[in-house]
């Protein structure tokens, strides 16, 4: 039962001249005071959201956007000042790429994190995407097996630094501690210092393929799964929780996944239509080149497949793929109950930005989302059993 909202911004500045027809996202190149505004964007946004009882607000990890889509280069950074300017919302990394950064140094920050905010900052890992940022830093991208490999020896190095109280580290990618003589003895094993003060880590993920659904169910890592249609939704939903079964972690279906979906509230679904559309297509126009359309068509097949469609979406596919909800605020109410009722263990539900939105129109969304949308969900009776 969905009980925890939140939302997600990727630190894009308030772009002019949005949608398909708008300016061509590789012609984006924006000044130092442009690219500086979403960190006060992000602090307006989170003590909003704070204010009116959201659970969690969630960044993303990004470098060399002078394009001015993503722009927090460190996501552990921001969530402790952010901590200083809320009160009790939680502040989530989606996600610390880990490929560029060394495993130590970012178990060291996030055990930091946890112990100054009292467990307020939420860890989150992906392997990246941009090549531009991960081969810049000295990680593979280009080679997924190579970009694969490092990653799951990172997470082994980040894991062991978090639960032992002191650890050795043999692998392809990293020999901690080296060989090396320290006071007069043979350095043998290492302590992380600090240790995060809440164990285990709640860590998240973003779902990916097949192969990241097995390892983040082998390490019972959480699952995010955002602006996916919703067969392809449950398909990676049902391939966690059985994948999690199968290595002993019992769930409910849909427990410890965050399902993200786009939201926009108006008096008519005609009127949201017309005002979410450019910023809808402003994503894409930056995103789809990545590979991010997560629909599938009438047989099932992932858009981009063979025989799928392969072109970028529209936000009526978004709406017919149940991954955009938009209307009265009990029509969105609807909308996403029909996802929720499916999914007995899901309890968290993200609304997404899209990145078109003003800031200011967006803290209206959440406002009247808070305020005719969260209740049917938290204010619900349990049902007497």
């Amino acid at each position: 039962m969905i009980t925890k909202f939140s939302s997600l911004y990727v630190g894009q500045i308030e772009l002019d001249n949005i949608g398909l027809d708008g300016t061509p996202a590789n012609d984006r190149w924006y000044t130092k005071d442009e690219l500086n505004q979403p960190f006060w964007t992000a602090r307006d946004i989170a003590q909003t959201m704070d204010e009116l009882g959201y659970y969690s607000f969630w960044t993303a990890e990004h470098h060399f956007q002078r394009e001015g889509y993503e722009v927090f280069p460190n996501l552990i950074q921001l969530n402790l000042w952010l901590a200083t300017q809320t009160k009790r919302l939680k502040l989530g990394c989606a996600f610390n790429v880990l490929p560029m950064w060394h495993p130590v140094r970012l178990a060291e920050d996030y055990a930091m994190a946890d112990l100054v905010t009292d467990g307020r900052v939420v860890m989150g890992v992906g392997r990246g995407y941009h090549t531009r940022e991960v081969e810049s830093l000295g990680a593979p991208l280009l080679d997924q097996q190579a970009n694969r490999e490092l990653f799951e020896e990172q997470v082994e190095v980040m894991l062991k630094c978090f639960n032992e109280e002191s650890f050795s580290h043999q692998g392809k990618y990293y020999t901690i501690p080296p060989d090396v003589e320290y006071r007069g003895y043979q350095l043998r094993d290492v302590t992380c210092v600090p240790r995060p003060k809440h164990l285990p880590v709640d860590i998240w993920m973003p779902i990916a393929s097949g192969k990241s659904i097995d390892f983040m169910a082998r390490h019972n890592f959480k699952a995010m799964v955002t602006l996916n249609g919703e067969k392809i939704f449950d398909q990676v939903v049902r391939q966690y929780h059985q994948s999690c079964l199968e290595h002993g972690h019992e769930k409910q279906l849909g427990e410890d996944v965050m399902w993200g979906a786009g939201v926009y509230l108006a008096d008519t679904q005609e009127e949201a239509i017309r005002r979410v559309e450019p910023s809808h297509d402003e994503r894409y126009k930056w995103f789809a080149p990545f590979g991010f359309v997560r629909y599938a068509d009438e047989e099932g097949r992932t858009w981009g497949t063979p025989g799928a469609p392969a072109r970028t979406p529209h936000l009526a596919d978004g709406i017919e793929q149940k991954a955009w909800f938009c209307g009265p605020p009990g029509h969105v109410i609807d909308g996403i109950r029909s996802i929720e009722e499916r999914y007995p263990g899901l309890e968290h539900f993200m609304i997404h930005w899209a990145e078109g939105i003003p800031p200011a129109e967006f803290k209206e969304q959440l406002r009247w989302f808070a305020r005719e949308v969260m209740p049917a969900f938290t204010e619900r009776v349990p049902v007497q059993r």
